[in-house]
C-alpha cells in the first residue's frame, strides 16, 4: 500500500454495517468527508502537485455518419469526483485522494472537452459544441460521471458514465445508456494512475460517440 494515501485509508476506514439506514448514511458521509480533508492536507506544503491531462481518441472511433448537430453539456458529478483530485478507492465504502497529483482542471470540465474533441475527431456529426455556442442543435448530450477512480482492491482504473440524449425542441429523452470501461491501473504514483484512467476513459468516449451517432 502506498504511503501517499494510506493515512486517508486508515482514517476513513471501512464502516460497519448497521440495520439503521439513516445511521449508515451518516457514517458514510463522515467517512467521505474525512477522506476529503485528509487527502487535501496530504497535498499541502512542499512541492506543488504534478498535473496530468486526459486525451481524446483520434483513431478507431467508428460509428456511422450522421447529419445531426448536438451540444455536449458539462457532465454532472458528485463528491469525490467533482474536482481536480485523482480518486483512489480503498474499499467498498472508503476513498482517498492520490497525494501530489491533480488533473489539469475540474474533471467534469475536462471530460466535456475531451468528449467534444472525440466527436470532432470521428467526423461523424455535422456539428458539435457546448451550450451557448452559436449553433442550432437537434439534441443535447447530458451525462453524469458515476465513477472515475483507481480501485486498489482490483488493480483497475474504473470509469463509468451515464448519458442521456435529449431532443432540443421536445425536451424528451431520446435514448439513455450507461457506459463503463476498465484498464489495469496502479496508485503507485500520479503518472501511472493518470495513464490508466486515460486509457479507460478513451474506451468510454468511443462508446459514447458510436452510440450517439446511432441515435441521430
Amino acid at each position: 500500500m502506498s504511503p501517499a494515501w494510506s493515512q486517508s485509508l486508515e482514517a476513513s476506514g471501512r464502516m460497519p454495517r448497521s440495520p439503521s439506514g439513516g445511521a449508515k448514511v451518516a457514517r458514510m458521509f463522515r467517512g467521505f468527508t474525512l477522506a476529503f480533508v485528509l487527502g487535501g492536507l496530504a497535498g499541502c506544503g512542499g512541492s506543488p502537485p504534478a498535473t496530468f491531462d486526459l486525451t481524446a481518441p483520434v483513431a478507431g472511433i467508428g460509428g456511422r455518419a450522421a447529419r445531426g448537430q448536438i451540444v455536449v453539456t458539462e457532465p454532472n458529478a458528485t463528491s469525490p469526483v467533482d474536482g481536480d483530485r485523482i480518486v483512489v478507492r480503498t474499499g467498498p465504502e472508503a476513498v482517498a485522494f492520490l497525494s501530489g497529483a491533480q488533473w489539469a482542471e475540474r474533471l467534469p470540465r475536462l471530460v466535456q472537452t475531451r468528449l467534444i474533441q472525440t466527436f470532432e475527431n470521428g467526423r461523424s456529426l455535422r456539428s458539435v459544441g457546448r451550450p451557448g455556442d452559436k449553433m442550432v442543435a437537434d439534441s443535447s448530450l447530458n451525462s453524469e460521471i458515476r465513477r472515475f477512480e483507481i480501485n486498489v482492491t482490483t488493480g483497475l482504473a474504473e470509469v463509468e458514465v451515464s448519458a442521456k440524449l435529449v431532443g432540443e425542441r421536445s425536451g424528451r429523452i431520446i435514448a439513455a445508456k450507461i457506459f463503463s470501461a476498465q484498464s489495469p491501473g496502479s496508485a503507485s504514483d500520479g503518472a501511472a494512475a493518470a495513464s490508466a484512467l486515460d486509457a479507460a476513459l478513451s474506451q468510454v468516449l468511443r462508446q459514447i460517440v458510436v452510440w450517439t451517432t446511432s441515435q441521430t
